[in-house]
């Protein structure tokens, strides 16, 4: 190991705070990225289910939707 002990790593000579505060400054946009990653696709996700919803209910008014039917329909093999 290059350092002597713990404090000794943290503190890297001198340079501790700048190492760290460069690592935490790349922790905090990460997670901010990832934050507002998830945040835009759930958008985005709401905007499509909206947009097709909004499709669906114009078709869905013209022509009205055909009742359920059970009835066996029998294929010949000819």
């Amino acid at each position: 190991m290059a350092f002597d002990s713990f404090s000794a790593f943290i503190a890297m000579e001198g340079h501790g705070p700048y190492v760290w505060a460069c690592y935490a400054v790349f922790v905090v946009l990460l997670g901010g990225l990832m934050i507002w990653s998830a945040r835009r696709n759930r958008a985005v996700y709401d905007s499509c289910r909206r947009r097709l919803e909004q499709q669906q209910g114009s078709k869905d008014s013209a022509r009205p939707k055909a009742a359920a039917t059970f009835t066996r329909v029998e294929v010949s093999q000819d």
